[in-house]
């Protein structure tokens, strides 16, 4: 405990335990319980009273320079202030009265522990609120310093457009555009020399990625390629386009859903980030002829290729 108890919650303090205990058995035994040691208690002389003994008591522990003598008051209000019975205020001529008017010092030490309880737990939450808003700050800054990070990442990228280093770059930093959102992605790697392609899942449905930096635009036989690969894949395989120059007039021929409709759950955060250009937004419905929930089986009433334009957005691909 930091701060020092008040005169005022000592003295109910000292009250309630003289009220509390009327032999000096039973009084000594609960000093004892609270760390009051056999040393301390060996100075009460014969012919000093209870009262005196507590007042030089109290006195010496609140002189301790760490505090702990508050403490140890502090410990000994509370577990007053939870006295319900008191045994040793029995089988006395005035029992009634000694109980009666212990009772009344206990529910005055009680109202203060409890408002002191109270004030600790202000305390605690007021810090608690205090570091999550420092945290959440401290959280912000790192998200846009990362966010920022990554626009510059791919600005840098831009001038190595059309060329096979830049084409790997790029695609490696739209993994990274996932990560930072957080979105299970794997990217293409290989094993015994054959090629696993990359891939986004989201809500057990895996969607393939085909990433394209080239100076020109992306084609319908560039959609048609990879409308192949996906239809050899597992029924709830999907697939998705990232072009940097976007797509050409053949191509947006194929139905295109515009944008500001409903991603994919899970995708929009990726797709709506803009970290830089490309300029990447949503754009397919939310019903079963969504890209989302196409069936690579049933291609006549629903889409299977979610198309990502840097320059206009997301496209689909029936």
């Amino acid at each position: 405990m930091r701060k020092k108890l008040a005169p005022a919650f000592i003295q109910l303090t000292q009250d309630a335990c003289l009220k509390a205990f009327w032999r000096k058995r039973a009084w000594r035994t609960f000093l004892q319980q609270h760390q009051i040691s056999e040393a301390k208690l060996a100075t009460w002389n014969e012919d000093e009273s209870k009262r005196d003994f507590l007042f030089r008591l109290l006195e010496e522990l609140l002189r301790l320079d760490d505090n702990s003598g508050h403490n140890t008051i502090l410990e000994m209000a509370r577990s007053l202030a939870e006295m319900k019975h008191f045994p040793d205020l029995e089988n006395w001529e005035d029992s009634a009265e000694k109980i009666s008017a212990v009772h009344k010092a206990v529910a005055r030490l009680k109202s203060e522990v409890d408002k002191l309880h109270q004030q600790v737990r202000d305390i605690r939450e007021r810090e608690r609120l205090r570091k999550e808003a420092q945290e959440r700050q401290q959280t912000t800054i790192a998200a846009k310093q990362s966010l920022q990070k990554l626009s510059d990442n791919l600005n840098e990228l831009v001038p190595r457009q059309g060329t096979q280093e830049g084409g790997y770059a790029f695609e490696k930093w739209f993994y990274e555009l996932a990560s930072y959102f957080e979105i299970p992605a794997r990217p293409p790697y290989k094993i015994d020399g054959r090629q696993i392609d990359g891939s986004l899942t989201l809500d057990g449905t895996t969607f393939l990625i085909e990433t394209k930096f080239r100076n020109e635009q992306t084609g319908a036989p560039d959609i048609d390629t990879f409308m192949t690969k996906i239809t050899r894949k597992a029924d709830n395989t999907m697939g998705i386009i990232v072009s940097m120059s976007g797509f050409s007039g053949v191509a947006d021929q194929r139905g295109v859903a515009r944008p500001n409709s409903h991603a994919p759950h899970g995708l929009q955060p990726l797709l709506q980030s803009n970290p830089s250009r490309p300029n990447v937004v949503a754009g397919s419905d939310s019903t079963n002829q969504t890209a989302c929930l196409a069936n690579g089986r049933s291609l006549s009433a629903r889409r299977k290729i979610l198309r990502i334009d840097a320059c206009r957005g997301i496209e689909n691909e029936d």
